[in-house]
């Protein structure tokens, strides 16, 4: 399979890549970056895009693509609700989009997390921004669309882009909250599995995941 991968230069989007470089069942990875990665890889190819709301400048070269791991985002910390919505659902939905149009028998795959808000209405902002971002994806007419929603999850050894901080708690959480954990590897095996074999549910939480996985 040939996939897409958005926020490898993030945790969890370089752990998706490394897995995907690693498995014999994908040919090809398009790396949308805003900025150049370091990693190299005969299979791997990288397109800068400054701004992904103008996405559709680059569709030719979004041509022929199996997948999407979508796995860009940012923390809410910080941030108000408008500019937080403008990154994860306004960003989100438009270059998925652009993705359908040129794609439209793709596997498309959001990267959201633990305790999303499906009915949008709760109290925790980035919660309800998530789950209005997730229920937009799944109406768009993608041959599968999928929202994982992870909970702590484990790099591999030679991820770069990990914080300090978790490289120190990350370790402990398998320990004190299995059921609550996961690996990098999992969560991109499971990614894979998805456009390979599908999966019932559209929103995958970790016990989904972990199953997915094997």
């Amino acid at each position: 399979m040939k996939v897409i991968i958005t926020g490898a230069t993030g945790m969890v989007g370089e752990g998706v890549l490394l897995e995907c470089l690693e498995n014999s069942a994908v040919t090809k990875v398009l790396m949308v970056n805003r900025k150049p990665s370091p990693i190299k890889h005969s299979k791997l190819e990288e397109l800068i895009v400054s701004d992904f709301m103008k996405l559709e400048q680059h569709a030719e070269a979004l041509k022929g693509y199996d997948a999407c791991f979508y796995c860009a985002g940012i923390s809410s910390i910080g941030m108000n609700e408008a500019d937080y919505t403008h990154i994860t659902y306004d960003t989100t939905l438009a270059f998925a989009q652009t993705l359908v149009l040129v794609n439209p028998d793709m596997v498309f795959t959001f990267v959201s997390g633990g305790h999303t808000d499906s009915t949008e209405k709760g109290k925790i902002m980035w919660a309800r921004v998530k789950g209005r971002t997730e229920n937009a994806l799944q109406k768009l007419p993608f041959k599968a669309e999928y929202n994982f929603r992870p909970g702590f999850m484990k790099p591999f050894k030679e991820q770069k882009n990990v914080k300090r901080v978790l490289k120190i708690i990350i370790p402990l959480f398998p320990i004190f909250f299995p059921k609550s954990s996961l690996t990098m590897k999992q969560v991109g095996q499971a990614m894979i599995n998805a456009v390979k074999k599908g999966y019932p549910k559209s929103i995958l939480e970790i016990e989904d995941i972990r199953e997915l996985a094997k």
